[in-house]
Order: structure tokens, then sequence, then C-alpha cells
């Protein structure tokens, strides 16, 4: 490739950075619900925020309500759409069935470094478990779930992954009041800690079972605290 071509790439390169910062800001922030439900997002001032003009910010809105975080309102504006378990429970099964794939479609085999990422997780569950908080708890369930999807070699599976994970994964926090959060991080250190062993052992197929399972158990809670709080 020449020089001149070479840099006729750069700005592509640098737009598509840009893009996907602004895209995993946004989304994390919605995740996270440090935009509620039902909250406007008020384009000029997202645009000032990132230092972009409103077109490339719409695109980033537009891809965030393709994946069903989003609803834009003619004439009105774009808001968070709402999260509620029994009307994402379909969503949950498909997630169930795609965990248990993900240790069958061309894993890719974890390095030292990443074994040692996922074992730093562990850390920081203990630390929660003494100091419960739930938004730290929701950031390193993130965290985590980024660590299982850089295992899935198979694009099309790692993608709708990534896609379902993000769109459920609010629930959690919208029932954090009804929860025990210490119970909560336990369970989830048990989880990060199979599968760490699983993954030691180069067990891939494990991962996916074991994560699965940990779904599985995570809806039944799940209904459960939204039953005893009715």
């Amino acid at each position: 490739m020449s020089i001149a071509a070479d840099n006729d790439d750069k700005p592509l390169t640098l737009a598509r950075e840009r893009f996907e910062r602004i895209y995993n800001t946004i989304r994390d922030r919605i995740c996270l619900i440090e935009y509620e439900p039902g909250a406007r997002l008020a384009e000029e001032e997202l645009a000032r925020e990132f230092g972009v003009s409103r077109t490339p910010l719409r695109r980033v809105l537009s891809r965030l309500e393709g994946e069903g975080l989003l609803e834009s309102r003619h004439g009105v504006g774009t808001f968070v759409i709402n999260v509620d378990l029994d009307a994402l429970l379909p969503v949950y099964r498909l997630r169930m069935e795609l965990a248990a794939l993900m240790g069958k479609l061309d894993p890719i085999p974890r390095t030292p470094e990443d074994l040692a990422r996922v074992r730093a997780l562990l850390g920081r569950c203990d630390a929660l478990i003494q100091a419960p908080d739930p938004k730290a708890y929701a950031r390193l369930n993130m965290d985590f779930f980024h660590e299982l999807a850089a295992m899935i070699g198979n694009q099309p599976l790692r993608e709708i992954s990534e896609r379902l994970y993000f769109l459920t994964n609010r629930v959690w926090l919208r029932s954090a009041p009804l929860l025990d959060l210490k119970d909560e991080v336990a369970v989830f250190r048990r989880e990060v800690a199979d599968i760490l062993a699983a993954m030691e052992l180069g067990d891939w197929e494990s991962v996916g079972y074991i994560r699965r399972s940990h779904i599985a158990m995570w809806v039944r809670r799940m209904q459960q605290h939204q039953e005893e709080g009715r």
C-alpha cells in the first residue's frame, strides 16, 4: 500500500474509533442507568460533550435504537427504553442457548494474561462482598461479560451475544432494591470461580454450560424477588 493510500485510510479509522468511543460511552451510561429509563437524550448537549456534529451522534443513537436501547419519537426526541423482566424472558431464554454455544463454535483459547484478568475479578468480588455497591457490581458484571465475549471466536455468535446482554443487563439494577446484594455477589463469585477453573483446564464447553446454568438461575431468582416484592 502506498503512503498516500495509507494516509487516506487514517480519517476513516479515526472516524470509526470516535464512533465506537461515543457508542460505548452512551451504551454504558444506559446500561448502568446513568440515563434513567424514559429519559430524553438531548442531541445538542451530547454533541457538545463529545465534540462532534449532530450527524455522527445521530448515527450512534440510530445504532442504539436498532439494538433496542433507545426509541426515537418523531418531532419529540430520543428516549431510553424501559426494561421489564417479564417482557425480556424470551431474550433470556435465547441467551441461555447461545451461552452453551460459546465453547463449541471456534472458542479462542485464553492466554495467561487473559486468565489473570479473570482472576482479578475474584478480588473485586471479595471487596464488594465487604462493601456492597450496586453500580460497582453492575460494572464488574459487565467487565466479566467482556472477558467471556473475548473467547467467542464465532463472530455472528459474539455480536448477537453482546447485543442481547446489553439489552437485558439493566434488569438487575432495576431490581437491586429488592435484593440482598452480598448474596448476589457471592453467587456471581462462584460463577466467576467455576468459569476460571474451566478456562484454566481449557474446557471451553464447560465454560458455556456453566454460563448457561447461571443465567437460568439468575432469572429464577429475579422472578422470585419480583413475586415477593408485589
